[in-house]
């Protein structure tokens, strides 16, 4: 009986047709079409070829070797590499084994080790061995795979966050794995994926060298083109829904289409492109425009100002949310310190005692808040060093900590931003804030 009279409850809600609407557009993003992938394979097309080209020598043809795909996160290198395996295995799913490791879970050979065990199903065999040490251990597997020749079965090591192996002690794993790419035992592909340019800075001169020195790298490649197509197609309704709300699916999907070609809407779409970097970010964007259109009536359609709405979410900064919540005497420091970057136009760095000159300066002539001690602003002065807004230049001890160079991290404009919107600011304060520097 509940579960009827839930339904009937449901069915009254859905009836309002944005609301259903949202609901499909919704369910469509998470759990729909994967235009994520597509989108993400014609981007990296050329680099999953190539990868792909690198792996078919090892599977095809037993050419052990090695590479490295290096680039930003978010740019889509385990996508290449997952894309790149699922074509492989397309056809020749029992001829190769995939091994998959990540440097944050196996933290040390040993681990790896019993990794790599468990994937090659070779526990069995391990089992019924007696090693006295770990390196027997190693030892007896890495000689399995050596003792094989050009006809075994290849095997493709993935190593995710390749730099923290090269934490590990000695770099065991990862030269004996180079090692065995370089000789013509066990076919093997050995697959790093890192975010670290300099990563062969990181590898000892042995296992530098039986590197093959192959690289792939990757760069955050999405056009505002096809920014704008990608969010055209999650937020209007598919064609499935089309048919069974028809009259009103085609006017929100003709609403959709003229909003987009809105010039406020594109300038802020081309505001925000350098801040996005990859698919998940512009459906964050959608579902954030979607969640906002369920607010409109029944038979109404999208407006301006639900995209305007979620743009300004997004473009929450936690450094003016910092600003925020920082106390009325940390407030003044920081316009103190405002004033005084202003006045050094050259970026000369300033240290806590001309800060709080500045400021009882701006206490005892301009405003009636009673200067505080210099210990208590001291330690305001501080608590802006631990949250990151101002940092100092070098870190030499040789002088007092009052003494030492500073430099501000947050412009003028966000400082300015903040205190507009920081509740309960004296207006004196305000004021501080917006006018030339106290001489």
């Amino acid at each position: 009986m509940k579960s009827i009279c839930f339904r009937v409850k449901f069915k009254m809600v859905v009836c309002n047709d944005a609301i259903a609407a949202c609901d499909i557009l919704m369910e469509e993003m998470f759990n729909g079409t994967n235009l994520d992938v597509q989108v993400q394979d014609d981007i990296h097309a050329q680099n999953i070829y190539d990868l792909k080209c690198l792996i078919d020598k090892c599977v095809l043809y037993g050419e052990s070797n090695s590479i490295l795909v290096v680039g930003p996160r978010g740019c889509g290198k385990t996508h290449v590499v997952d894309s790149t395996i699922a074509k492989v295995l397309e056809n020749k799913q029992d001829d190769v084994s995939i091994v998959r490791l990540n440097g944050l879970l196996q933290t040390d050979d040993n681990i790896a080790l019993e990794e790599i065990t468990r994937q090659l199903k070779l526990e069995n065999v391990v089992q019924d061995m007696v090693f006295g040490s770990f390196e027997q251990k190693m030892q007896f597997l890495l000689e399995s795979l050596r003792a094989g020749s050009k006809d075994s079965q290849p095997i493709v090591f993935i190593l995710d966050e390749f730099d923290l192996f090269a934490n590990h002690r000695n770099q065991t794993l990862l030269y004996n794995l180079f090692d065995i790419a370089q000789t013509k035992q066990t076919p093997i592909s050995v697959i790093g994926v890192t975010c670290r340019l300099d990563v062969t800075e990181l590898l000892e001169k042995r296992v530098k060298s039986r590197f093959s020195h192959r690289y792939i790298y990757m760069f955050h490649r999405l056009a505002f083109s096809t920014l704008v197509d990608t969010l055209a197609f999650w937020l209007k309704l598919p064609d499935k829904y089309c048919k069974r709300k028809a009259s009103y699916a085609i006017q929100w999907n003709k609403r959709m289409d003229t909003l987009l070609q809105d010039s406020q809407i594109k300038d802020e779409m081309l505001f925000r492109f350098n801040m996005i970097t990859d698919m998940h970010s512009v459906k964050q964007m959608a579902a954030k425009i979607v969640g906002n259109c369920r607010d409109i009536e029944a038979t109404s359609l999208p407006e301006e100002k639900h995209f305007l709405e979620a743009f300004k979410v997004l473009e929450l900064d936690c450094k003016a949310a910092m600003l925020q919540g920082t106390s009325i005497l940390e407030l003044c420091l920081i316009i103190a310190m405002k004033h005084l970057t202003e006045i050094y136009e050259s970026g000369e760095p300033f240290n806590f005692q001309m800060v709080y000159a500045h400021y009882k300066k701006f206490s005892e002539r301009k405003s009636s808040m009673k200067t505080c001690p210099k210990p208590i602003a001291m330690k305001a002065f501080e608590h802006l060093i631990d949250l990151e807004i101002v940092k100092p230049v070098d870190h030499s001890s040789a002088l007092l900590k009052q003494y030492r160079s500073m430099r501000l991290l947050v412009t003028s404009k966000e400082i300015e931003n903040a205190v507009l919107h920081y509740s309960g600011c004296p207006a004196d304060v305000k004021r501080w804030s917006f006018i030339d520097s106290i001489h």
